[in-house]
This record gives structure tokens, sequence and C-alpha cells, in this order.
């Protein structure tokens, strides 16, 4: 059970936030409030108010953010893309769990069975109740609270500007880290019990290589390793950039923070560190950006190949099974899981089972859970089915579509290549989801940062078109600047 520190330090957060507003300029108290909401709140520690989400971790710094921003910075933020696509994408996200709800009124029964007038029921029996009405209003709100960094960072962090401070506070969160990962490391990963009270997940799954795997404050020693990584590619990116009087620093700073990395103890965030700095030193911005985008198809696309038989997976459990057979035997284990998962899914594969675990796998006579589901893509096809899994995915993949689409025809020069790091990390990101489920509010604020420079770009290039036909005499040039899309250029120009 979490301790009064662990409610405290909930508590606590939204002051801490206010102080950032007014010290802070507001790209850096925006990033902050929501990375340090990650990095030091407690997990599984949450305030139950009935008929609307736990206030949580994720949820508390969220809000608000959202208060914040209308009170303080006095944004009024849209809530939808500015494309087509993304408002069809946000609103299908939205819509799902409730189209799910009429899908799912029937109620299931494992371990009970019925011989004609006896009734066995077994010592594992479940029984998981239908989906009602108040389900999908509370999973609707917590889908909105979800996206909240996505939405806030459009607007706030769209800048090249802004793109460098999260990319910069990237690095410092991650010296900030170093410090309890070493700890950690030393005396075995006890943070989270010595201040909250409890430990946040299974202590057996934090022992590694004859080691100790840190985890923090986070939920599991892959998030870390992860968040490391991004904070080791983000200190590449800045000693690629820096003077030569500064990049002695620079490069220690990256030689550190891979160093630190290195002692999480994770073999896929590790494989994805080398790839992605090889990327960073020797790519450039544009073919990151097609990169990143390669990615987002992979796993917008995982779950038909994966069906179809097309990604290898028993040379994948060959390959890890010379450098580690235990690791070779988990990696099995998922792929078996996710077999049996998606055959489950298959059964209502439009709209998906819904929550309660109802996409599970139970024993029929027993009652016994027989599944796990390790990857997002996994949980969301099984939860909503494929309407929730691509306005999810697809949401995520927008961004690094819609900035590759902005940059194809832009001269390298003119890339910022801070936004190519980014895309490489959110890409990265999602193909992270595919073994796991580390979808957290870090991966939505890079996506919507992205997704807001792309439609800055798109901004500044229409304003560009119109003040070239601007100067245009006569008919042609009036036609031109009367048919742009944007109502707010037509009125300036017009």
């Amino acid at each position: 059970m979490p301790n009064a520190i662990a409610y405290a330090a909930l508590l606590i957060w939204p002051l801490v936030m206010v102080v950032m507003f007014r010290k802070m300029a507001p790209e850096r108290a925006f990033i902050w409030a929501i990375l340090g909401g990650y990095m030091v709140l407690p997990e599984l520690t949450e305030f139950n108010v009935p008929l609307i989400p736990a206030f949580d971790k994720t949820s508390i710094p969220n809000l608000t953010a959202v208060a914040l921003c209308l009170i303080m910075l006095n944004l009024r933020p849209s809530l939808l893309p500015v494309g087509t696509l993304g408002k069809i994408l946000m609103i299908a996200l939205v819509i799902s769990p409730v189209v799910s709800v009429f899908f799912n009124v029937e109620t299931l029964q494992y371990g009970i069975q019925q011989l004609g007038r006896l009734t066995l029921i077994g010592d594992n029996a479940t029984t998981i109740p239908a989906m009602r009405i108040y389900d999908s209003v509370a999973v609707v709100v917590r889908q909105i609270i979800m996206i909240v960094p996505f939405l806030l960072a459009r607007h706030i962090l769209a800048s090249e500007q802004g793109l460098t401070e999260l990319l910069r506070a990237l690095v410092i969160a991650g010296l900030i880290y170093s410090a309890p990962i070493l700890w950690e490391v030393r005396f075995s990963p006890q943070l989270h019990t010595n201040i909250y009270g409890f430990f946040q997940h299974d202590f057996s799954q934090m022992i590694r290589q004859g080691g100790y795997r840190p985890i923090v404050f986070m939920p599991h020693g892959l998030w870390l390793a992860l968040f490391m990584v991004m904070a080791a590619i983000s200190a590449l990116h800045f000693a690629k950039q820096a003077d030569p009087s500064d990049r002695l620093r620079a490069s220690a700073t990256v030689v550190f923070l891979f160093g630190i990395t290195a002692l999480t103890r994770s073999l896929g965030p590790l494989l994805i560190l080398l790839v992605l700095a090889a990327l960073v030193m020797f790519v450039k911005p544009r073919f990151q950006l097609r990169i990143a985008g390669l990615m987002a198809l992979l796993a917008l696309t995982y779950p038909i190949l994966r069906g179809a038989g097309i990604i290898p997976t028993d040379r994948f459990v060959a390959l890890v099974s010379q450098h580690s057979l235990e690791r070779s035997l988990s990696l099995q284990f998922r792929f078996d899981n996710e077999d049996l998962l998606l055959e489950r899914a298959a059964e209502k594969a439009l709209f998906g089972w819904g929550g309660y675990g109802r996409s599970m796998i139970f024993d029929p006579d027993t009652g016994v859970m027989t599944s796990i589901s390790d990857g997002q893509w996994i949980i969301t096809i099984g939860q909503w089915g494929w309407l929730g899994y691509l306005a999810l995915f697809g949401l995520l993949c927008l961004p690094l579509v819609a900035l590759w689409w902005r940059c194809r025809q832009m001269p390298d020069g003119a890339i910022a290549p801070q936004a190519g790091v980014l895309a490489l990390l959110l890409g990265a990101s999602l193909v992270d989801l595919l073994p796991n489920a580390t979808l957290v509010s870090l991966t939505w604020l890079i996506a919507g940062a992205l997704l807001g420079h792309a439609e800055l770009l798109h901004q500044r290039t229409q304003q560009a078109r119109l003040q070239h036909w601007r100067t245009k005499p006569g008919r042609a040039g009036l036609m031109a600047v009367a048919q742009t899309r944007n109502p707010a250029l037509r009125r300036s120009f017009l």
C-alpha cells in the first residue's frame, strides 16, 4: 500500500507546476510539468473519485497543465489537428470505447460449470461483467486526459525553439536520473519502496546479468531504459551541433549517458540506442524523417504482418538465443501469447472486447487466466478492436508522416535537425510499443511537438506562396489568394 508520502506527492505536484509556470518560460514549464511528474511521482497510487477516472501520476499533471495553460498562459488550443486525417483519428480515438460497449453487453463466466441442477464452481472462478454506458464515458474521459500533452504540445512546442527545449530537457532529465540509477545498481532497486512504501512491480524482473536492473520511480526497468535512450540520443545531437569550444564537454556528457544506459541491462533499448546513434551521427535530417516514417509504417501494420505470418518470429528467437537462453524463452513466450490473443481478438475484430480484461484468455474449467499481454498493440486491438487500434497508433504515427510530407521538397539545410532527432525517438518508441506497453505522457509530448511543427511548416509554406502571388498583378494573384484553405491567411491578404 502507498504511504502518506506517496499521496502527498500527488497533492503537492500541482503547486510545483504553478511555481514552474511562474518562474520559467512557457515551453520549459510545460515540458517539466509533464516530464517531471513522470520522473518523480509514485506509480500505482491514485485518488479514486466516483464517476470520474482516478487521479494519478498521469492525470494530475495533465489536467493541471490544461488549467495553467488556460489561466496563466491564456492559451486556447484547438482540440483537433489541422488536417482531415488527424480530425478523423482523434474522433475515432474518443468514440471507439463508446462503440465497443454496444458489442459487449454479455457477462463472461469462467470456471463455473452447470451439470444439470448441479453447479460446479472452481477455486479461481471468474465472472467478468458486461460493459455499461458508464464504462464508455469513463474510458472516453481517460482517453482525452491521456492525449492532453499531445494537444498542448502542438501549440506550445511547435517551433524550432520548442523542439530544442524538449531535447535539452531530456538531457538534463537523464543527468538528474543518473544518480538514483547508480544508487539502485549498487544497492538494488529500492528507492520507490523506501520513499513511497511499496515496490511497483515484480522484483525478480529487476535482476539481470548477475546484477540489478534499476527502475527508480518508473513502471518497469524497460521504461527506464527507453527513457535513458532518449536522453543519450538527445545529448548526442547537441554534441554533434556543438561549437568546437563546447564539444569536449558535450562529448563527455554523451559518453556518460551512454554508460548509464548500458547499466539499465535491457537488451532491446540498447540495440535501439546503437541504431539511433548511427542515424544521428551519419544521416541527414531528411533521411532521418524517412527512417522514422518507416518505423511508423511498421508499427501501424504490425498486426497484419503478424497475423499473416510475415514477421519471422522463429528467427528472432533463434537470434536472441545466441545471446541469452533466458531471454529467448521469454521472447518465445511473448510470441506464443500474441498468437493466442490474436485469435481471441479476431472474434470481435472491429470493435474489440472492451475493458475489465474481457480480451484475455481464461481456462473455461478452472477460471485461471492463461494469457499475458505485453505489447501495447495487442492490448489495444484486444480491447477496442481495429477501430481503436488504428485511431491510437494512427494518431501517434501521424506526426511522422506529416513531417516527412512537409519536408520532402525542402532543402536539407532548411529542415531543423532537432525535428529529425525527435522523429527518430518517436519512431523508436512506436517500435518499442510492439513488445512492450511503454506508452506514457512523454511519448504523447514528443508526438504533439512534431505534429505542431509539421503544421507550422505547412502554415509557413502557405504564407510564402501567398506572399509570392500577392505580388502578382491581376486576376491570377487574387484567385490564388482567395483559394487558400486557411481562412486567417485569406483574410490577412485580402
